[in-house]
């Protein structure tokens, strides 16, 4: 997500109030980040796995961004437009995929938790609170000024306990694996090792801990850990448990040459190297994806990566049933903001670290864009000359009796839904909408109709139901 995920003036006071504090003397106040991943079982492994060969002949996967409540309710938006879409069209059980950061996590788990009632239930149960009610904000209490100094206002006592009572319930990843799919991938960033952190099996794997019995509520609640607003979530390291190595791939990273994906693998093998070696990191602090990526494809452009096969992370009966992916980024940042370039003087140190932040979290998302574009061409090449290649008698195992097929006919296309699809007076009043953890009942009607507006005009899914309409290639 952008910068900062409360608004502008919150975090300039909390950047103040850090200076303060620094000058002052007195102990840190300690604050809850006890470590909650429990090691993996005596077997060494997950007590409960996600499902696979979850994707169809036609399948859809979101990518979303960070914003706070203004990205939560776009994104809804865009999910409502599935199920309501151009000419009636209802394509919400296509969708297969969710990756997320920061804001759009909130959606993202909350959708793939309750299944399409949750497209009904997210307004009320998630958009029309406010969050902000439950958050440590006056920077005037000595304790505030202590809790910064250990490493954050916030910690899992409020956000993290709020949204694991009032909108996760307790459920746990095992609760979300239940559903089969969407499958979701809920994005962090790990502060030590500078990389994207996404709460999936493997990456779970090289900590040594089982996923599946980790709280939902911890992993959106790292996801959204804004630096100074939230003290990092913390996770622990078991290399005792494991009774393997460390995947070839991360041995053969240092091999890879050229290109943005092999610099963002080269640095995930690292910090998995570094999860496994107990004189290194025997912790893991989060923070907010967006950090990282404020769009959640650096982890999809690794998975592909370290997959090991062509078609991956497509299962092979996945790459023989899929007829066309349609991949949506949708993009809820907000553009550069202030008024310190319209004068000489100017800016603050404060508007200089605010916007050297986020210059370095937008380059970030522009060059993960444009590495997961390439990827998704080859991506489909790989795919196509693997189904070509493969016995018939493999492909049948795939699909129903007497299914037309023919194995060049696959289509994988991304496009970008952000305001910049709405009308501009709309798209304007969405840009200068705070990035924050509480909307008025306005500023949700606002959020939520352009997404499903954005949606409905993208070229991409209007192509994808026109597919879906004509049927396979003869």
């Amino acid at each position: 997500m952008r910068l900062p995920l409360l608004a502008p003036s919150l975090l300039r006071r909390a950047l103040l109030a850090a200076a303060l504090a620094l000058a002052l003397s007195g102990c840190a106040t300690p604050f809850d980040n006890a470590p909650l991943n429990p090691p993996l079982s005596a077997s060494g492994q997950p007590d409960v796995r996600p499902q696979r060969d979850i994707v169809g002949e036609h399948a859809i996967a979101l990518s979303l961004s960070g914003g706070g409540l203004r990205a939560s309710a776009f994104a809804l938006g865009v999910a409502q437009a599935l199920a309501e879409g151009p000419r009636g069209a209802d394509v919400y059980d296509d969708l297969t995929f969710i990756s997320s950061v920061s804001g759009g996590s909130l959606t993202a788990a909350y959708l793939a938790l309750e299944g399409r009632s949750g497209l009904h239930s997210f307004r009320a149960r998630v958009l029309e609170r406010n969050f902000e009610a439950d958050l440590r904000l006056s920077l005037w209490s000595p304790a505030n000024l202590g809790r910064l100094l250990a490493g954050g206002l916030n910690d899992r006592s409020n956000l993290a306990a709020v949204i694991d009572r009032e909108v996760f319930r307790g459920a746990t990843f095992a609760d979300l694996y239940r559903r089969g799919k969407p499958d979701v991938w809920i994005n962090a960033t790990d502060l030590y090792n500078r990389t994207p952190f996404p709460f999936i099996p493997p990456v779970f794997g090289g900590l040594c801990s089982d996923l599946s019995q980790l709280r939902l509520s911890e992993a959106v609640a790292a996801s959204m850990a804004v630096p100074l607003a939230f003290a990092p979530v913390v996770l622990q390291t078991f290399a005792e448990r494991c009774a393997s190595g460390l995947p070839a791939w991360v041995q053969q990273a240092g091999a890879e040459v050229g290109g943005v994906t092999a610099g963002i693998l080269q640095a995930t093998a690292r910090a998995y190297a570094n999860y496994r070696n107990p004189q290194r990191m025997r912790y893991v602090k989060l923070a907010d994806g967006g950090l990282t990526d404020n769009q959640g494809l650096a982890s999809l452009l690794v998975a592909r990566s370290v997959a090991g096969t062509p078609h991956g992370p497509l299962t092979e009966g996945d790459a023989v049933r899929v007829r066309q992916l349609l991949f949506l980024v949708v993009d809820a940042g907000r553009p550069p903001s202030g008024d310190w370039a319209l004068q000489a003087s100017g800016p603050s140190a404060l508007d200089i670290g605010l916007a050297a932040a986020d210059a370095a979290v937008d380059s970030a998302t522009r060059l993960s864009l444009a590495a997961f574009r390439e990827a998704l061409v080859d991506w489909r090449e790989s795919v196509v000359a693997f189904r070509c290649a493969l016995p018939m008698e493999r492909v049948r195992r795939h699909l129903p009796a007497g299914k037309p097929w023919r194995c060049d006919d696959v289509h994988f296309e991304l496009d970008v839904i952000g305001f910049d699809k709405v009308d501009p007076e709309r798209a304007q009043r969405l840009r200068i909408m705070p990035t924050r953890l509480a909307l008025e009942r306005e500023e949700i009607d606002l959020a939520v109709g352009a997404g499903r507006e954005a949606t409905w005009k993208s070229t991409a899914l209007q192509r994808y139901l026109r597919r879906k309409e004509q049927g396979p290639a003869p």
